[in-house]
């Protein structure tokens, strides 16, 4: 008889373990209290790039002139002025739900009891739950959760919650404002700025430490900050948020500096909280905090005996592929195939532009855990398929160890840096040196020439 696993969460984390597991030969049952996909596919990852895709359509327009004969100027202003947010929002819901209804599809095929409700646990190996319709009881051998994480709305923001957005609930904005203000210089503010800015809204962006994007690469930071500032975005940077309040049909924010902003509508991006207190994991004999769940293994993701975790709960990293890999490996595990998750070969990319991304040590990580390091760079200025792109921006930089040439991590910024960031990952699985990697033969013309490149200096 086949182990029963119950799998609480079906989104980036939940829904491939449960297909892993399944496909190991579990009896597989996944709760899931909203949509299968879960933020990811619903409220973040692909929602956004799928706005971030229709805004870069938009800039084409605006760049189109360059390339006639004749001003075009009062067509392209034309088209731009057509511009519907509502079309732009169904294209994406459309993408979303394609998605979901293919992921509900392969769990019919895997023969998983998929339900739609709130799990909470009753003792440590039975939970409930409950739905508009229903109680029902779901007993399992093994249990993974993977229950995600919601918004983080600190003070001053609370007190107007009802008036502002957060990263989950912005992308059911019903209309374009003229102003925003985004409050928060990681991945998710430096994406909505992109964004926001290319579809015509004026926006701010504050931030509390001195840079953008202040756990990525220095340079990288200060890239983006240009890139925005040269799309017209005001950057407020070591400035936090001392109060907030609604007048009217405004919102004002007023920094620690005294500085009042006063706009339509406020994004709040800085960052993300656990909340397990539904899931009553007391009763299983878990604790946990805003980070996540206590005690997990960050290599085996087993919380306790019979329970593991994967995904935002893990505390580990806040990353959708993290959490894909973390539920991969804790199914492996309990079904008896032991396999390993490596939070320092996650790979993180941002969705702007230029697209920035790394994987493994920067320059300055490596250098504080007192590694001699060599460092290779090469510019896309450089690089003849970033030109043709008209992309200039960006650049390679290659981490290794002076000694043994071995790679150690990788910044990149340019042209599908989201995609060219994978090189650099399977070489860091692979243990590569930077003399292996010299060895391999990238395309030519292509923005990856210029690993090559970095490597050759």
């Amino acid at each position: 008889m086949s182990i029963k696993v119950l799998v609480i969460g079906a989104g980036p984390a939940g829904y491939p373990a449960a297909l892993t597991a399944a496909k190991l030969g579990a009896q597989v049952t996944v709760v899931e209290q909203a949509l299968a996909g879960g933020v990811c596919l619903h409220s973040g990852c692909i929602p956004s790039k799928s706005l971030l895709e229709a805004a870069h359509r938009f800039d084409a327009v605006r760049g189109i002139g360059t390339l006639c004969q004749n001003d075009v100027q009062p067509q392209t202003q034309a088209i731009l002025k057509e511009l519907s947010w509502p079309k732009i929002q169904q294209r994406q819901l459309n993408v979303s739900n394609k998605l979901a209804a293919g992921i509900l599809s392969l769990f019919r095929m895997a023969k998983i009891n998929y339900m739609q409700g709130m799990a909470s646990f009753k003792d440590e190996h039975t939970v409930t739950v409950t739905n508009k319709d229903q109680t029902q009881e779901v007993t399992f051998d093994y249990v993974i959760i993977a229950s995600g994480t919601t918004a983080f709305i600190p003070a001053p923001f609370d007190k107007i919650r009802s008036a502002i957005y957060d990263n989950s609930t912005v992308f059911k904005m019903p209309a374009l404002p003229q102003k925003m203000v985004i409050v928060g210089g990681g991945a998710i503010g430096c994406e909505f700025a992109t964004l926001m800015s290319s579809l015509g809204v004026a926006v701010t962006l504050v931030e509390m430490q001195p840079r953008l994007l202040p756990n990525m690469d220095e340079n990288i930071s200060r890239l983006v900050g240009q890139s925005l500032q040269k799309r017209g975005v005001t950057l407020l940077l070591g400035q936090s948020t001392t109060d907030a309040r609604v007048e009217g049909d405004k919102k004002i924010l007023t920094l620690q500096n005294g500085t009042e902003l006063e706009t339509d509508e406020v994004l709040v991006a800085i960052g993300r909280q656990c909340d397990m207190t539904p899931l009553h994991p007391e009763n299983a004999g878990l604790s946990w905090n805003r980070k996540g769940l206590q005690g997990v293994n960050s290599q085996t993701l087993q919380v306790k005996d019979h329970i593991y975790a994967a995904g935002d709960v893990t505390g580990l990293t806040l990353l959708a592929h993290a959490g894909t890999r973390q539920g991969v490996v804790a199914a492996h595990n309990i079904c008896g195939k032991p396999m390993t998750y490596n939070n320092d070969l996650v790979p993180n990319a941002v969705y702007t532009v230029p697209e920035v991304a790394g994987v493994g040590l920067t320059r300055a990580q490596a250098q504080a855990r007192g590694l001699d390091v060599k460092v290779q760079k090469a510019f896309m200025m450089a690089n003849g398929r970033a030109l043709t792109m008209d992309a200039p921006e960006g650049f390679v930089e290659i981490v290794s160890d002076k000694a043994s040439g071995k790679l150690l991590g990788a910044v990149l910024a340019g042209p599908n840096a989201s995609e060219i960031i994978s090189a650099f990952t399977v070489a860091l699985e692979a243990g590569f040196t930077t003399e292996q990697l010299s060895q391999v033969i990238f395309p030519h013309p292509a923005v990856s020439e210029a690993i090559g490149d970095a490597l050759a200096k």
